[in-house]
């Protein structure tokens, strides 16, 4: 079977092992790429080569971390939600990625009239006030302080992975921290 999509090159062996192990996630250290090149016996230019074809070709969209805040001291959590106009989302989301306190930035669909929100980013703090002074600030700097928002605290944490795929031919269901 070959990793392509419709009416692009397929990918080749080194994409598939690529693929597989950089879903298993990338190992804790300076480099990286370069511990993965070691454990496919590859170059670390053939690892970030096979990467970039991969997210080319639409099989990968992004790599991302999951956070275990909780161990890191930080015990309150806030999704600050924003109903921004459309033409404003991209400026806003890029002031809000800038803030070296934001976590994790991200656009969806409104669902009205329940759910008027387009815009979303996670910042954690150490107590619900330090959230809510980064809040303040995060709407003052991207030019959000005129705009419905709210910030939605977590009351439990629950199971924290990377998301899960299905392949497309129905087959094995798979790990996809790198998706």
């Amino acid at each position: 079977m070959s990793i392509a999509p419709a009416g692009k090159t397929p990918l080749g062996e080194l994409d598939r092992r690529v693929l597989a192990a950089s879903l298993r996630g990338l190992p804790l250290t300076e480099a990286p790429y370069e511990s993965l090149a070691v454990e496919l016996g590859v170059a670390e230019q053939d690892v970030l080569d096979s990467l970039g074809r991969l997210e080319s070709a639409g099989v990968l969209k992004r790599f991302g971390l999951v956070v275990h805040h909780r161990e890191l001291g930080f015990r309150a959590n806030g999704m600050c939600v924003f109903d921004v106009p459309d033409a404003r989302v991209a400026e806003a989301a890029a002031a809000l990625r800038a803030l070296p306190f934001v976590t994790l930035c991200y656009r969806r669909l409104r669902s009205p009239p329940h759910w008027p929100y387009n815009l979303f980013c996670m910042i954690h703090g150490t107590d619900r006030a330090e959230v809510e002074e980064q809040y303040a600030v995060a709407r003052k700097a991207a030019g959000l302080d005129e705009v419905p928002s709210a910030i939605l605290f977590s009351r439990h944490r629950f199971k924290q992975c990377a998301g899960r795929y299905v392949a497309p031919s129905g087959g094995d269901e798979v790990n996809s921290r790198a998706a």
